[in-house]
C-alpha cells in the first residue's frame, strides 16, 4: 500500500521561533501598539494563523490584516537567517523519501515556506506545499489536508499520515480521516497532543519510523 506522509513545519521540520518572535515585537513597533503580553506568550500561540496570533495577542479585529502585512514583510527578509532544521529533521525527512511520497501543509505562507526550504536544500523531497494562502479555513479545518491529497491525486487506498507538533495539525488530521502522529520537538504539549492520537514520540525521525513499521 502506498504511504503518504504530510508534514507540518513550525516546530515540526523547522525551528523559526526567533524568527517569528522578533518579527511579531518588529511589527508591534511599527503599527505602535503596547504590547503588555511575554515572549512565551507569542510562543504559546505558534502554530496557528497569523491573523488569530494577533487577535489572540489583544489587536483589533479591524486592524489585524495591517499587522499581518507589517510581519510578512519583515519575516520574508530574515526569515532564512533565524531559521534552522530541527534536529533529527533532514534524517526524518531522507528516510521517509525512501517509502513514502511527501508534501508540507503548514498555516504559514506556502510562497515563503517554499523559497525557505529550498535555501535549506530539502524542498526537493515535496511535492506540493499547501500555505496560508491557498485554503479559506486554515488547520485545524481539515480544507489544507484535502487540497493537498487533491494536488497529489491521492487514491482513498493510500495509507495517509499527518506529523504534527500541535493538537491543530492532529484534529484537522482528524476530521480529514488520515493517520497522524504528534512530535514533541515543537510547541505543542505532551498531554493535549495525547488526546488525539495515541502516537506521540518525541521527533520527526520517531514518527518516521514508526510510519514505516506500521
Amino acid at each position: 500500500m502506498e504511504k503518504i506522509i504530510l508534514f507540518d513545519l513550525d516546530g515540526t521540520l523547522i525551528d523559526s521561533t526567533e524568527a517569528i518572535v522578533s518579527t511579531f515585537h518588529h511589527s508591534f513597533k511599527e503599527l505602535n501598539y503596547n504590547f503588555q503580553g511575554t515572549d512565551e506568550d507569542i510562543k504559546a500561540l505558534i502554530g496557528h494563523p497569523l491573523d488569530i496570533m494577533y487577535q489572540e495577542l489583544g489587536v483589533d479585529k479591524e486592524v489585524v490584516w495591517d499587522f499581518v502585512d507589517s510581519y510578512k514583510q519583515r519575516y520574508r527578509q530574515i526569515s532564512r537567517q533565524q531559521t534552522e532544521l530541527l534536529e533529527f529533521a533532514k534524517e526524518a525527512i531522507e528516510l521517509a523519501n525512501t517509502f513514502a511520497r511527501l508534501s508540507v501543509v503548514t498555516t504559514k505562507t506556502g510562497l515563503y515556506s517554499q523559497e525557505l526550504l529550498e535555501h535549506m536544500d530539502i524542498m526537493k523531497y515535496f511535492e506540493h506545499i499547501t500555505g496560508r494562502e491557498h485554503v479559506e479555513h486554515p488547520k485545524p479545518h481539515p480544507e489544507p489536508i484535502h487540497r493537498t491529497l487533491d494536488l497529489m491525486q491521492i487514491k482513498q487506498t493510500c495509507d495517509i499520515w499527518m506529523v504534527g507538533d500541535t493538537e491543530l495539525d492532529l484534529i484537522a488530521a482528524q476530521s480529514a480521516g488520515i493517520n497522524c502522529v504528534g512530535v514533541l520537538c515543537g510547541y505543542g504539549k505532551e498531554e493535549s497532543l495525547k488526546e488525539h492520537t495515541p502516537f506521540v514520540v518525541g521527533n520527526p525521525l520517531e514518527a518516521v519510523k514508526l510510519i514505516k513499521d506500521m
